[in-house]
């Protein structure tokens, strides 16, 4: 590989980790969460259909960790916004 594919992989991985705590990279991490929650929500109705305890019990314990990450990272979006200096 030439350097100057080297150094264009590296400026890519240095712009995706600028994204990922970005504004919008934010944003698009809570959509996907979210998404991750209409999932497990059908895996909690089927579970109780199926009147399965163990499975029930893995949608519940799932569910708490999708809340918990969002909050985490609603937390990491107003951080953003207090560090931006054209807000006030």
């Amino acid at each position: 590989m030439s350097t100057k594919q080297s150094g264009d992989k590296k400026s890519t991985v240095a712009k995706a980790k600028g994204f990922k705590k970005s504004r919008p990279g934010t944003y698009l991490a809570i959509g996907t969460s979210l998404f991750g929650a209409f999932t497990n929500i059908k895996r909690a109705r089927a579970a109780r259909g199926e009147s399965d305890t163990l499975k029930l019990v893995d949608a519940v314990v799932s569910a708490a960790a999708i809340a918990t990450g969002v909050a985490l990272l609603i937390r990491e979006l107003r951080r953003l916004g207090d560090d931006d200096i054209l807000a006030d």
